[in-house]
């Protein structure tokens, strides 16, 4: 890896464009080597941990209202929307805006958290729609993907965004056009000039995870994939970015991110060099922001040794900067202690997740978060009591570089009315590949299939898989079938919303 030193120009300094951050993602994308073995399986397992959690999203309203969008939208030779019949194509940007909004919904797919913090499955739905549409095979979708997750996992580890309150689909549309960009094996030139659009359209405010969050949670990546495509549609036709988009003085670091004086530090693999970010990411065993995954476990570990939850006094929960600030307390959100918060609130708000998973001893990605649910008086009372604070140890291993030592849990001290106090700590979660139950690919089955179950009937369940177990020889034909149809008659139940433009 080389590790690039980012920073702002003035316009007078006339910064090279082959010193460009953009032009040097757009040479990692245009660099075609092989995909490893392990990175080939592990684009297998996200490809249908994806699918398992837009499939038991297709019911939620958001989703299907983003599909009803798409389906607006027919078109030869199109791309597939998760759950309709694979017969029926759609433009490729609205068939990555409706599969990105179900894969989204209900965070519950692979994270990546270091200086910034990402979903890079989010790459998967733009780069397929593409794939889907352009008649590529199995091999082009691979290499895709790698580079996909390769530029937004080396975008996250060097330019910290929510820092300065902008939300991290900003590594998304540079990320999904690199990733576009390296499937149809455009050069440098024109890859270079879709980053830099695809960065200036998708640089948005963090508030779409702040406050009462709304389902614009799930439909702002979805978006960053829809605007990448048609970034790098335009740039396919001659159109130029605004340059340099990210060193620019009136660009995207001078005035958005840390000002005139700042300087990012961005790792990117040489030329040759395989694109294995991928191996470093995780997914979720639980339907909840990525620094509550490991919390839960914890919760489990520690309800049977609490006993009577009614004697707790008092729940610190001890981590790290950033879980502490943003799904904790100190995020100085209300909304994350109220029981008529929103799901997707809840999903932000470490207090409640802990509470209901110490009552539980499991968790559910619809029943944990039902209104009735969030309302129990014994979960509003715990709820009630449970605190985070940031510890500065839980903090460096947040950030440490050495996978053995990152960690993204805490240690947590329930106390009782009597005095007593438990505690435990965690550093990851058990999914994590260094946690008690790493994921393997029956782990990823087994969520397909548990998430499926209802929605999808079992031969379409297995035939979708048979096609994921051999990614790279897939056929041009055989990508066109990627994808999941729900049973019979059950999207006809799903009513979206009425009175749009597009219906």
């Amino acid at each position: 890896m080389r590790v690039h030193d980012v920073r702002t120009f003035r316009s007078r300094e006339a910064l090279p464009r082959q010193q460009q951050l953009a032009w040097r993602i757009a040479e990692v994308a245009a660099d075609s080597v092989a995909v490893d073995p392990a990175v080939a399986e592990m684009i297998g397992n996200r490809i249908i941990d994806n699918a398992a959690v837009a499939v038991a999203s297709l019911g939620r309203r958001p989703v299907a209202n983003a599909r009803a969008q798409a389906l607006e939208h027919p078109y030869a030779p199109g791309a597939t929307v998760l759950g309709t019949d694979r017969a029926r194509r759609f433009s490729p940007e609205w068939a990555a805006w409706a599969n990105g909004v179900a894969v989204r919904e209900l965070d519950y797919h692979d994270t990546f958290l270091a200086a910034e913090y990402s979903h890079p499955g989010d790459n998967i739905p733009p780069i397929l729609a593409v794939a889907q549409h352009r008649g590529l095979n199995g091999a082009a979708l691979v290499r895709g993907i790698a580079t996909g997750y390769e530029i937004q996992i080396d975008l996250a580890r060097g330019i910290c965004l929510h820092e300065h309150k902008i939300d991290h689909i900003a590594h998304l549309g540079p990320s999904a056009a690199a990733g576009i960009g390296t499937l149809l094996g455009l050069p440098a030139h024109v890859i270079y000039q879709a980053v830099g659009q695809a960065l200036h359209t998708t640089t948005t405010t963090r508030q779409s995870r702040k406050g009462e969050i709304s389902s614009w949670k799930a439909y702002a990546p979805a978006f960053a994939g829809k605007m990448a495509i048609e970034a790098v549609d335009r740039a396919m036709r001659g159109e130029a970015a605004p340059s340099p988009a990210y060193e620019g003085e009136d660009g995207v670091i001078a005035w958005l991110l840390g000002g005139l004086g700042a300087r990012y530090h961005v790792p990117l693999p040489e030329r040759g060099e395989p694109k294995r970010a991928i191996l470093d990411t995780y997914t979720k065993e639980h339907s909840a922001e990525y620094q509550a995954q490991a919390l839960i476990d914890l919760a489990r570990r520690m309800g049977p040794r609490i006993g009577d939850l009614g004697k707790v006094s008092d729940v610190l929960i001890r981590t790290s900067h950033h879980t502490h600030h943003v799904i904790g307390t100190g995020a100085g959100d209300p909304q994350k202690m109220d029981p008529g918060a929103s799901r997707e609130t809840l999903d932000h708000s470490l207090m409640y997740i802990f509470a209901v998973a110490l009552e539980d001893g499991s968790w559910h990605h619809e029943r944990s978060y039902s209104p009735a649910r969030a309302r129990r008086p014994s979960t509003v009372e715990l709820w009630q009591k449970v605190r985070t604070a940031e510890d500065q140890e839980w903090t460096r291993r947040y950030h440490a570089v050495d996978p053995a030592e990152k960690a993204f849990g805490g240690r947590v001290e329930v106390t009782l009315i009597t005095g007593e106090v438990i505690a435990d700590e965690i550093a990851v979660a058990d999914a994590h590949p260094l946690g008690g139950r790493p994921f393997t690919r029956p782990d990823y089955i087994g969520k397909f299939r548990a998430l499926a179950d209802g929605v999808v009937e079992p031969a379409e369940q297995q035939r979708f898989l048979g096609l994921a177990d051999r990614l790279e020889e897939l056929t041009p034909d055989e990508v066109a079938g990627l994808t999941v149809a729900a049973g019979p008659g059950y999207l006809y139940a799903l009513q979206p919303a009425r009175g749009g433009i597009f219906r």
